[in-house]
């Protein structure tokens, strides 16, 4: 039994009833890591075997005092190296933060350790989140499981590929701009990204203060809601956590979309949309037409300005929340300076890479007197213009279906070269953050590579339950069409 193939949710059910021990849970992930990490590097760090052992020893002896009675209570799990654990590098992929340990534990991360969670390792990714091709990171790049030559996506690339390869049962990524969804297109996973302030971003290191959010990925629709469900909580050490009393998320996973509204706006499915991506995805609308759901095209409006909107808003945070790394408390310090500013200077220029200074830069001008109002707050507007347009699209219909990205997954180094190719891949994912919105994505197809097609559902604001109905639905239907052939 190959217990890395199983759904976090149908192993944590074989580790209640006895079938499979905590440990053995945990030995099979550390095998497939040793089998292919060399390959795929998708973690930064493992954790050591004996603490892996010594969590699974006690997270066992509570499952079995019927202490720990959850769905994922023993179910091996990586988190995305922007989470702080205590006491566990954690780096963000950059070599300005190689050597930080934290002294505290995120707050997400901390909910799936009181449900009993077994922490395997960190995962890579992009440098501070900053890119869609896990390319950028200090720590070398992460290669798709589906074809080595390829990326991942970004920047939670790690966490999927992990997922992907069996070397964890479930993992947590962040997504500012789509960083959960579109490396789950490329991967094959199923990926969540919630409404802003579901889940605490305390202990969840800073790209875009407005845009980030926590979310789980996963093999299929019924593990992304159980996780949700676990790592979603009011948190009063985040001003911008919400509380909500809706977080029974696995009450969605119902197979019926009967009278569920569902616009496809053409904006997405126009020009630079490779044609079989498009074709997986307007047959996927057709599946769920086919169970009941009215399926209509509309336009949305506004899509042209949403990615200067997001790089100028996120540049700008970035570089504000970035400029805490200066060597002085914590993280890298250059050997040789002179004096205070010299220090600064040298220790960020060799350890920030390119992508994170050419964002850093970017904010600082937007930022900076006489550009301000021309750059920052003209993106300001445009993004309250952009939730306009979605509040609009939302009084129609239930779920929007879209693309999670524009094509499969690109060969390494293809978008690295040409960084604004790079920024246009999120077309299809950034108005989402901008607006705050949830979204998943779930596989749909192939492409004629093999490479693997994702379906986006877009919700409106604190509709989870709408868009995990959509997708369980159609997942179901996907699962009994290939079982049927």
């Amino acid at each position: 039994m190959d217990l890395m193939k199983e759904t976090a949710v149908a192993l944590g059910k074989k580790i209640k009833a006895g079938e499979v021990t905590v440990k053995e849970a945990a030995m099979a992930a550390l095998e497939q890591i040793k089998k292919s990490e060399d390959t795929l590097n998708s973690y930064v760090t493992v954790l050591e075997e004996e603490a892996i052992m010594a969590r699974a020893e006690e997270v066992q002896k509570q499952i079995d005092a019927g202490e720990l009675t959850g769905p994922l209570a023993g179910v091996p799990v990586a988190i995305k190296d922007n989470m702080c654990t205590k006491d566990v590098l954690t780096t963000c992929s950059s070599k300005i933060l190689a050597n930080f340990k934290p002294t505290f534990t995120a707050e997400a991360v901390l909910n799936l350790e009181k449900a009993g969670a077994v922490i395997i390792g960190k995962t890579n990714m992009d440098e501070f989140a900053m890119g869609s091709t896990t390319e950028t990171s200090a720590f070398g790049i992460t290669r798709n499981p589906h074809n080595t030559n390829h990326v991942p996506g970004g920047s939670s690339g790690g966490s999927c590929v992990a997922v992907a390869a069996g070397e964890c049962s479930y993992a947590l990524g962040s997504d500012t701009g789509g960083s959960i969804r579109q490396p789950s297109s490329f991967c094959g996973v199923t990926g969540l990204k919630p409404t802003y302030g579901t889940v605490s971003r305390y202990g969840l290191i800073a790209y875009g203060s407005s845009l980030d959010q926590i979310g789980p990925v996963a093999k299929d629709v019924t593990d992304c809601a159980t996780i949700l469900e676990v790592i979603s909580s009011y948190d009063k050490k985040d001003s911008t956590s919400v509380s909500r009393d809706d977080l029974d998320f696995t009450s969605a996973l119902v197979d019926d979309v009967k009278g569920m509204k569902i616009g496809i706006p053409r904006d997405y499915m126009g020009e630079g949309l490779d044609p079989q991506v498009k074709e997986a995805v307007l047959k996927a609308a057709d599946v769920l037409k086919e169970k009941g759901a009215i399926v209509e095209e509309f336009d949305l409006s506004l899509v042209e300005y949403a990615i200067p909107a997001y790089y100028v808003i996120a540049s700008a945070e970035a570089s504000s929340n970035l400029s805490r790394f200066d060597g002085v408390k914590y993280g890298y310090r250059t050997e040789e300076y002179e004096g205070l500013h010299n220090m600064y200077k040298k220790t960020r220029s060799e350890g920030f890479g390119p992508e994170v200074k050419r964002r850093i830069m970017l904010g600082s001008f937007v930022l900076s007197s006489g550009y301000y109002d021309a750059y920052y707050l003209k993106a300001l507007r445009t993004k309250a213009l952009i939730k306009k347009a979605f509040d609009d699209a939302f009084a129609k219909y239930d779920v929007i279906l879209a693309p999670a990205a524009p094509t499969t997954a690109p060969e390494i180094g293809k978008s690295l070269n040409d960084p604004i190719k790079m920024y246009l891949g999120d077309i299809y994912t950034i108005s989402v953050n901008l607006a705050g919105l949830p979204g998943i994505c779930l596989p749909c197809g192939k492409d004629d590579k093999g490479l693997p097609i994702g379906l986006q559902m877009i919700g409106d604001c604190f509709k989870e339950k709408t868009i995990i109905r959509a997708a369980y639905t159609y997942e179901q239907a996907r699962e009994n069409m290939q079982g049927g052939m």
